[in-house]
């Protein structure tokens, strides 16, 4: 089964409670193996089962609150 490693960038996250809830949010969605976000510089990569759905990610983070900037 193929992965597909993706980064992108992510406003607002300047805590470990902002990255757990985006975390979160994102390990919902189906094709996602696992979330990893660094919060000193905003990125954020997706290990996903399948291509990630870019319009799909920035809808769940921006419901989380948080300000999707695109990818890295």
């Amino acid at each position: 089964m193929a992965s597909y490693t993706t980064t992108y960038r992510v406003g607002g996250v300047h805590s470990g409670h902002c990255k757990a809830i985006v975390s979160k949010a994102l390990r919902d969605l189906e094709t996602v193996n696992t979330v990893q976000i660094e919060i000193s510089t905003g990125l954020l990569t997706l290990d996903t089962a399948a291509e990630p759905d870019d319009t799909l990610v920035e809808t769940v983070i921006e419901d989380a609150g948080y300000d999707y900037l695109g990818r890295a």
